[in-house]
């Protein structure tokens, strides 16, 4: 295998539609770093692929037959083998409040069908990379409208709560700010930090959390009410957190 192979992203694509599949397969298999591994029409096809084509991320639709697009995702998250395959999930419109329980899931962030296409290669190198795929602003709406349903579970549990309290001040204030949808230059230049303080604070607080990804930071943060649903997404430092970190 020479050097362009072994540095490809390998992705399996999932969706119900056969004329779908076709065109992100050939956007896919045009880019020079990646290539289609593995093609699914149901959530069972997808979750056997990402144990078989050693997939890097999985672009998964969420409504499929057999099996859909979140259980699918839940099941690959759960699997410790698979603990490399991220997933991207598709939706038809960005105000689906599946992607919610998609996110919930496991899944690495979301797209909608009709992006352009070098959003949704960007998106899979995003995703592939460990990085969250979220849009400030959708996530936000999303994410706000399905804590405001009678059957949200608003509060955390009490061993997410207790996990929650080991964190520092200054580590909650990123995770604040992660769960906003900023990025690590984004949340450097709130609480003047440099990014790879950032990049550490933010692996620390995902592995305190037992978070798959940032993606699931982001539930976390609006699920425990560091985040109020219809807060700016966008904030300003303030002097409790923008000290300069040691």
């Amino acid at each position: 295998m020479n050097d362009d192979a072994a540095r490809r992203i390998r992705v399996v694509l999932a969706d119900d539609q056969a004329l779908v599949r076709g065109a992100f397969a050939m956007l896919v298999g045009a880019s020079r770093d990646m290539e289609v591994v593995g093609e699914a029409r149901t959530g069972r096809e997808a979750v056997a692929l990402a144990r078989t084509a050693g997939a890097d991320v999985i672009v998964m639709d969420i409504r499929m037959p057999d099996l859909d697009g979140i259980e699918a995702t839940r099941l690959i998250a759960a699997d410790k083998s698979l603990a490399g395959v991220r997933v991207l999930v598709l939706t038809t419109y960005d105000t689906d409040d599946h992607v919610v329980d998609a996110l919930r899931a496991g899944a690495g962030g979301f797209l909608v069908k009709d992006t352009r296409p070098a959003e949704l290669l960007e998106g899979i190198r995003t995703v592939a990379a460990g990085d969250a795929l979220l849009s400030p602003g959708p996530t936000a709406r999303i994410i706000a409208r399905a804590l405001r349903l009678p059957e949200a579970a608003v509060a955390p549990g009490a061993a997410v709560s207790e996990r929650l309290g080991s964190l520092s001040p200054r580590e909650r204030g990123v995770l604040t700010l992660v769960a906003r949808g900023l990025n690590n230059v984004e949340i450097a230049g709130v609480l003047h930090l440099s990014p790879l303080t950032v990049k550490t604070h933010v692996s620390r607080i995902m592995g305190r959390l037992g978070a798959r990804d940032r993606a699931q930071l982001v539930i976390l943060g609006y699920e425990s009410g560091l985040v109020v649903p219809g807060s700016p997404d966008r904030p300003h430092a303030d002097p409790d957190t923008a000290a300069v970190e040691p």
